[in-house]
């Protein structure tokens, strides 16, 4: 005989309710987090920008159905585009993310906080064209920047102690509830409506890991959270047309998320929702790397000179690592694409050892063709160094540490180079900071006449006249 269940319909899951508090009514205070907040965005449009020179980008870009006319709609930073924010926001996510080259997140799930300015942007565009059109105030900058820390906020302080990669989903899920949670409040939605999006965000299906993995490592993993951040929109404007939630979404016995995705563990959490995220979020500033890689090849690279003219001589390189790195990104055997490669720590290492730099270029088939790139992966072993892994995850610390050292056949070696912050890293700022906007200069330049690039530098250095700027006076600077 079975047992009966409750039709009561629950009060909402906790973690669904505490989402939805912070995105409507938590004050940012810090000054940090709009500084690092106006950083994040710059870095990030740029990263777009440099993606746009990619016609395996470019083509997923552009409205659904060609010709589609959208009055008042999002424009796409970059590109002639006008498009519902739906789209417009799987537009810009697509664009941002796709070379893998801005803001990175590292905890026991890792992730790119930035991905959630698809859907920010995008909503705040609209918004701000429609209320212009219909006489009222458009939002202004400041509303992108707070959207922003709080989308950051709610993606990485879940994923400090919760992996969703170690059941076999993809960190995109938390672009997709922190999008909503964050738009949701921008259209103006009700605490009932924020929960009710949200509540839907987690219900969906979620993307498998096997995209970012061998053997199936794909271009899926560069529009993927244009997917999420696309869909959070999509869920947002369903909320607020009345569409219902579901309250217990995460603890439902045997149908929630729990039970059915995350081997019916709750989450854990090890701090409340604040600006922690924003100002201790990792930039992406010299190379093109999956983050777990970053300090390696600035290890191959200070190492260029000394073996550039000795390749041949080379018997054994040792990469000493953290485990995450170990799990994510050490790889043998063939390199499909761009995609594959630029997750792969052997391969990365080894176009810092030979040209001394590596560039998004360095990704393409021409260059993974030289022969001596395989060769050099082929002679690398990954060891771990458990005290660097201590310190991945550590909230004072939040080290990404490797080395790397060059042994020679006639029993020489380089020395053993080693960092444990990037240039991108918070304790690294002072240093970063001038790359990163020598860097946003650069990519303006690929896209940008001289004179709409003075006036896009000259905005985007004042973080007061920034932050009043109304949105859509903003993007129109980056019409093309």
């Amino acid at each position: 005989m079975s047992s009966a269940i409750s039709n009561n319909r629950p009060q909402p899951d906790k973690v669904i309710t505490d989402i939805a508090d912070y995105a409507l009514k938590y004050a940012i205070k810090s000054s940090e987090a709009y500084a690092t907040a106006r950083l994040c965005l710059i870095d990030t449009l740029g990263c777009g920008f440099e993606a746009l020179s990619y016609p395996a980008c470019t083509k997923l870009m552009g409205p659904v159905v060609p010709g589609t006319v959208v009055p008042n709609g999002a424009k796409v930073p970059g590109t002639p585009y006008v498009l519902d924010p739906v789209t417009a926001a799987f537009n810009i996510g697509c664009m941002i993310r796709w070379l893998d080259f801005n803001d990175t997140w590292l905890a026991a799930e890792w992730g790119h906080p930035s991905d959630n300015l698809g859907g920010i942007l995008a909503t705040a565009d609209w918004i701000s064209r429609n209320n212009v059109a219909a006489g009222k105030k458009p939002l202004v900058m400041r509303d992108v920047l707070t959207g922003m820390i709080k989308a950051h906020e709610i993606q990485g302080v879940i994923a400090l102690e919760n992996s969703f990669n170690r059941v076999g989903l993809d960190h995109v899920l938390l672009v997709k509830v922190a999008s909503t949670a964050v738009v949701t409040a921008m259209l103006g939605g009700t605490r009932d409506e924020v929960i009710n999006a949200v509540s839907n965000a987690w219900i969906d299906g979620q993307s498998l890991r096997t995209y970012r993995h061998a053997p199936n490592t794909g271009s899926r993993k560069s529009w993927a959270a244009g997917d999420a951040t696309s869909r959070a929109v999509r869920l947002a404007l369903m909320a607020l047309k009345g569409e219902m939630g579901y309250p217990s979404a995460l603890t439902a016995k045997t149908w929630g998320f729990y039970d059915v995705l995350f081997d019916g563990e709750p989450f854990r959490f090890q701090r409340k929702y604040g600006s922690y995220v924003m100002e201790n979020v990792l930039f992406k500033i010299s190379f093109p790397a999956e983050f777990h890689a970053q300090t390696a090849v600035e290890c191959a690279v200070r190492l260029h000179d000394g073996v550039k003219n000795r390749i041949n001589q080379i018997k054994k390189i040792v990469i000493t690592t953290h485990e995450s790195a170990i799990r994510i990104i050490d790889k043998q055997g063939p390199l499909g694409n761009p995609a594959d490669r630029d997750h792969c720590i052997q391969y990365m290492t080894a176009i810092g050892l030979l040209k001394g730099n590596l560039t998004a270029a360095d990704y393409e088939d021409d260059v993974a063709g030289d022969p001596r790139v395989d060769a050099l992966r082929a002679k690398m072993v990954c060891v771990e160094n458990k005290a660097w892994s201590r310190d991945y995850l550590d909230p004072t610390k939040r080290s990404i540490a490797n080395a790397v050292q060059v042994f020679f056949k006639d029993g020489s070696k380089t020395a053993d180079i080693a960092v444990e912050y990037p240039i991108g890293h918070r304790r690294r700022r002072k240093d970063g900071i001038p790359l990163l906007e020598a860097k946003f200069k650069t990519n303006l330049a690929r896209r940008f006449a001289g004179k709409q690039q003075a006036a896009i530098l000259d905005l985007c250095a004042d973080q007061r006249r920034l932050e009043n700027t109304p949105v859509n006076e903003f993007v129109d600077l980056f019409s093309v």
